[in-house]
This record gives C-alpha cells, sequence and structure tokens, in this order.
C-alpha cells in the first residue's frame, strides 16, 4: 500500500501544482472561469493558494491526510462550481476527488491520531 499511497501522491502533486501555477499565472481560462463565478479574482489567488498547501502537505508525515482532506473539500467545490455555474466538464474534479480518497482510505489510522482518538485497530 505504501507504494500505491505514493503513486497516488505523486499524481496529486502533479495535477494540484499545475493547476495552481495557472490559476497564479493567470492563465486565460482561469481567469475566465474565476470571472464567471463570480467571487473576484482573489478567490483565485485563494483557491491556488489551498491546492499548494494541500500538495505539500500530501508530503509531510503523519499529515497525508489533512492534505488529502483539503484537496478532496477543493474538489467537491470544483464539481459543484462546474455543474451549476461554469457547465462544461467537470471530469478532473471528478476523478481528482476519488484519488484523494483513496489517500484518506490508505492513511486512516492518521484521522484518529489527528482527532485525539484512539485507533480501532488498537
Amino acid at each position: 500500500m505504501i507504494y500505491l499511497s505514493r503513486g497516488i501522491r505523486i499524481l496529486l502533486t502533479l495535477a494540484f501544482v499545475g493547476a495552481e501555477a495557472a490559476k497564479l499565472a493567470g492563465v486565460d481560462v482561469m481567469v475566465t472561469s474565476f470571472d464567471q463565478i463570480g467571487f473576484g479574482q482573489g478567490f483565485r489567488y485563494l483557491t491556488g493558494m489551498i491546492e499548494v498547501a494541500g500538495a505539500v502537505l500530501l508530503w509531510v508525515p503523519r499529515k497525508y491526510v489533512i492534505g488529502a482532506a483539503l484537496l478532496g473539500a477543493t474538489m467537491v467545490g470544483a464539481v459543484m462550481t462546474h455543474w451549476f455555474i461554469l457547465g462544461p466538464s467537470a471530469l478532473p474534479a471528478v476523478i481528482l476527488g476519488p484519488l484523494c480518497t483513496a489517500v484518506l482510505y490508505i492513511h486512516r489510522d492518521q484521522i484518529h491520531a489527528i482527532l485525539g482518538r484512539a485507533s480501532p485497530n488498537v
């Protein structure tokens, strides 16, 4: 499972750092999309920073689930935004969301440690 986790985290890191770079660089598609959302361009920067923070946390020992949860929540927001506001394809978010869930599942023991509860496996 360690290699599967590592592979998924590599994919997620590449996808989110790439998306974040496009957001922060002001790629036309990103600027237009965030204009359509209606929260202003500051929301584009905020989203980019959240994606970078999540991608970094995917590589901090015992914090994988925090990064995966942060990125997964971002993908839930992205899917909803595509479905209700933007229209076209929510496919990237639909694919990345379950990958975040896979990291959460693989490292589910971290959830109990972060919440300060005893693991049910103990």
